[in-house]
């Protein structure tokens, strides 16, 4: 397996306790959701890494910390912390979870959640967050499309949203999550026209036993396919799964399926988070310090 596992980062996992009601909304009801489930299912479907992002459900950052510190010694150092601010918490909050982060090693990106969270990417609220992420390098990820909640608001989960803050923080890099779905097309020119804008294929796809499943995976690869053309390159697109909602085997097939050469296919399944995430070759070892 060590072979297969080489180069394969998940860029978009969970594995939090304050993930809401698991039984009902893990792709499947008897889902082992804890380190060990997890990277047994790492192991299934052949991926090395992935990034573990913490949930704005926390009661506090430096808990949502806690927690993803122990997730990483536990799976040494294969599931790599990415924290989450809330701007609707005010100011003080953010300079606190900021300066949180700051003293915390390891965190390897942010998450802000704008349409579980009533705030548009390009709230000035924000501004300390975005210059905070150039100061450290640390990616941002943003939650773009549908929510799993229905009490969120998708008019702040668009991409064209990301479009003006990717504008005024140039130096930043951020990643559209869920390649925007339903706004596929539309997260396809974001990322064509911003060169610091990338997107990941995380849970486009329900589980196996879904309706329609077969036909939805081939619509999946027509779209994504649609989107690297758009684009011109699949350098700035990341593979991701969104476990638990996601099978990881259901998500690296949908790469794996893609009609794109095989060098292409592993830089979306590991090469292009390793280089944009800044995560070393080879199994997890000590990190250079940011």
């Amino acid at each position: 397996m060590g072979g297969v596992l080489a180069g394969r980062v998940d860029a978009h996992v969970h594995l939090s306790r304050w993930w809401p009601r698991i039984r009902e909304t893990g792709y499947r009801p008897d889902l082992d959701y804890s380190v060990a489930g997890l990277l047994a299912e790492m192991d299934r479907a052949g991926v090395e890494r992935a990034l573990a992002i913490q949930m704005f459900q926390a009661p506090s950052t430096e808990e949502a910390l806690v927690e993803g510190r122990a997730s990483a010694t536990a799976s040494a150092g294969r599931l790599l912390p990415v924290a989450t601010v809330d701007p609707t918490r005010g100011s003080d909050s953010v300079a606190a979870a900021l300066r949180a982060i700051e003293a915390e090693r390891g965190v390897v990106g942010l998450k802000l959640f704008p349409g579980y969270l009533a705030f548009y990417p390009h709230d000035p609220r924000l501004d300390p967050v975005y210059e905070f992420a150039h100061r450290k390098n640390l990616p941002v990820l943003i939650h773009q499309g549908d929510t799993l909640e229905g009490r969120g608001l998708l008019k702040f989960a668009r991409p064209l949203e990301v479009d003006e803050v990717a504008g005024r923080f140039r130096d930043v890099q951020f990643v559209l999550c869920h390649l925007g779905n339903p706004w596929i097309e539309e997260a396809a020119e974001v990322v064509y026209k911003n060169p610091n804008v990338h997107a990941d294929t995380s849970g486009l796809l329900g589980p196996p036993t879904a309706p329609y499943f077969d036909r939805t995976v081939t619509l999946c690869r027509e779209r994504i396919l649609h989107s690297v053309l758009t684009v011109g390159s699949p350098e700035k697109f990341l593979y991701g799964s969104d476990w638990p909602l996601e099978d990881l085997r259901t998500a690296v097939d949908l790469i794996e399926g893609l009609d794109l050469p095989e060098p292409d296919r592993r830089a979306l399944l590991g090469g292009n988070a390793r280089r944009l995430f800044r995560i070393p070759e080879g199994r997890p070892g000590r990190r250079a310090p940011r």
